[in-house]
């Protein structure tokens, strides 16, 4: 494995490890919204490992495979970081 792939695998996996962060604080609030979140959660990363799968029979690199990863794992940390603006709040224990 090359360097650079090393690097942005072990980028992938610190940014991975924020979003589970995220993801464990809205699911510990509990409400509609973590039920949400845990069914969001789990369809992604079966959508996630299939799409890897195909791209992988297509002829992708493993670094393409990472690539792709970690846009996923951004948009997940852009969208649980975001406020929850103008909805109504989730009741807080």
């Amino acid at each position: 494995m090359r360097r650079r792939e090393f690097t942005s695998l072990m980028k992938l996996a610190v940014e991975a490890n924020g979003v589970i962060a995220l993801r464990m604080t809205k699911l510990m609030l509990s409400g509609r919204s973590a039920r949400r979140e845990a069914e969001l959660m789990v369809s992604e990363k079966m959508h996630a490992a299939f799409e890897a799968a195909a791209s992988l029979m297509a002829g992708a690199s493993s670094g393409d495979i990472v690539h792709r990863y970690r846009q996923h794992v951004a948009r997940n940390a852009r969208r649980l970081g975001r406020p929850n603006l103008g909805r109504s709040r989730n009741r807080v224990l």
